[in-house]
């Protein structure tokens, strides 16, 4: 059957706002975060099955969404090892030629976590996955899942079949919404709808 997999990034917190590396410390999202997901619940569309990463923000996105999802581990952030909760530009200084390597390479692990080739393997053996999982009778094959920009953009490279290299060219929006239709191994892809407001600026 076909299936209509929309994914939701989180909103704003802290460490997005710093250019944080994942890590278990990133936290919820921040109270301007929290009012635009509010804002945004009631352009999230009906689904049967709603899922979410396991990081803080993305439960706290989905609450706010009020979507009673259900965490998934294989939806969590990219494993940055022990660049975790560091900041791009601390990493930048203090090893020039790993942040090169990471940025050249998409089997590097500089930091001693997870390269890109596997982040899009793994997220794309979970949507690969999905077939049998979102029944027909769950609003018509229909799920969401509040997910990491990272996850996002491993989805899109793996579902239609784009060169490793193509994830840097991917950007994600906070509270952005992106839609995959079809099934594994053919894949049709609708990107970056925003909800209403979403570009206002916060009080």
């Amino acid at each position: 059957m076909t299936l209509r997999v929309t994914f939701v990034s989180p909103a704003l917190n802290p460490a997005l706002r710093e250019a944080r590396f994942a890590g278990d410390g990133e936290g919820p999202i921040d109270d301007a975060g929290e009012r635009r997901a509010r804002a945004a619940a009631s352009a999230v569309p009906c689904a049967g099955l709603h899922l979410s990463g396991p990081s803080e923000r993305c439960l706290c996105t989905a609450r706010a969404l009020g979507l009673p999802v259900t965490a998934e581990p294989r939806l969590r952030d990219w494993e940055m090892g022990r660049w975790r909760g560091r900041r791009l530009s601390d990493v930048a200084a203090a090893e020039p030629d790993g942040i090169a390597d990471w940025l050249g390479d998409p089997a590097a692990t500089p930091h001693g976590g997870e390269s890109m080739l596997a982040l899009i393997g793994r997220v794309g053996g979970w949507l690969d996955s999905l077939t049998g999982v979102v029944g027909a009778g769950e609003a018509g094959g229909r799920m969401i899942a509040v997910a990491e920009p990272s996850v996002v953009r491993a989805a899109v490279v793996h579902a239609v079949r784009l060169p490793p290299e193509a994830f840097w060219r991917l950007d994600v929006a906070p509270l952005s919404f992106t839609t995959l239709t079809g099934r594994s191994g053919r894949w049709n892809l609708s990107l970056g709808a925003m909800p209403p407001g979403h570009g206002e600026p916060s009080a």
